[in-house]
């Protein structure tokens, strides 16, 4: 049996929803924003492209010092020294944004999560007071509430603490061999 829902008149999902779709608007807007922005064509091509980019700087720059200073290494339609020097400074700067958004990405989800904490820690509140009073005459009329609420909980199994499994006892010495001694055979 279950219990008919009171919905409020302003739904607070749809709230949510729409202030959340603002801020994805948000964050993808910034996307325009951000030079060299890219976005990886295939799972692997992060793998792909990781062994080069991650180089040392120093490396990278004697390389465009040597373009520089030496026309047999200029070859046409390649990155000129400036242009080398310009995408390392890029990359230096805007790891520090990265690494701002994946914090915040961080914090986003602890904040659902402690949302989503308390609203759980309010509804077993409530749900063992709720079991508690459908036991007496005067709130048994809880009782189809107790029912719909351990519904949706269902079976529910609780992490114990783990046994140390006793360790193997070795087996007791065997016994020493018995000898007998039998007479010599004639």
């Amino acid at each position: 049996m279950s219990i008919e829902k009171v919905v409020p008149d302003t739904n607070p999902q749809t709230i949510h929803t729409a202030t959340v779709q603002e801020r994805i608007n948000e964050i993808r807007a910034m996307r325009q924003k951000i030079p060299n922005f890219t976005v990886p064509e295939s799972k692997r091509a992060k793998r792909q492209i990781v062994p080069v980019a991650s180089l040392p700087p120093a490396f990278i720059e004697r390389a465009a010092v040597a373009i520089s200073n030496s026309a047999s290494l200029v070859r046409a339609g390649a990155t000129d020294p400036e242009r080398i020097r310009d995408l390392m400074s890029y990359a230096d700067a805007y790891d520090a944004l990265a690494a701002e958004l994946e914090a915040m990405a961080s914090f986003v989800r602890h904040s659902t999560a402690t949302a989503r904490n308390e609203a759980g820690r309010e509804a077993l509140i409530t749900y063992a007071a709720a079991q508690r009073l459908a036991k007496l005459p005067a709130t048994a009329d809880l009782a189809p509430y107790v029912a719909d609420m351990r519904s949706a909980l269902g079976k529910r199994v609780r992490k114990t603490k783990a046994t140390p499994t006793p360790s193997p006892t070795s087996p007791a010495p065997a016994p020493p061999p018995v000898v007998t001694t039998q007479p010599p055979k004639p």
